[in-house]
């Protein structure tokens, strides 16, 4: 049974971080890309950071470069995004994503950011 669980989110200030991390299950976790994207309420989700298998090539949107650090432990069979200097524009509902001939998701992290 394939399975994506992330978590790591919660409340947190603005200017703050946070790490997220999704652990696989179910499938060749090291054969996949991973990506990360989000939705905000009413908003399309987004895609926020890529990966490639191996954790060779990465992508980010330009709301988080500079920001934002993705990155995998394949002998963990885990992704993590790692958030820092986080914004009230980052509040979303984070999702992680692994990709190749079919693709799987999780059920989410809500992150809020806040004072």
């Amino acid at each position: 049974q394939v399975q994506l669980v992330e978590s790591g989110g919660g409340l947190v200030q603005p200017g703050g971080s946070l790490r997220l991390s999704c652990a696989a299950s179910g499938f060749i976790f090291s054969m996949y890309a991973m990506r990360w994207y989000r939705q905000a309420p009413g908003k399309e989700r987004e895609l926020v950071a890529g990966i490639g298998s191996t954790g060779g090539n990465t992508n980010y949107a330009d709301s988080v470069k500079g920001r934002f650090t993705i990155s995998r432990d394949n002998a963990k069979n885990t992704v993590y995004l790692r958030m820092n200097s986080l914004k009230p524009e980052d509040t979303a509902v984070y999702y992680c994503n692994a990709v190749r001939t079919t693709d799987y998701w999780g059920q989410g992290t809500q992150v809020t950011v806040s004072s």
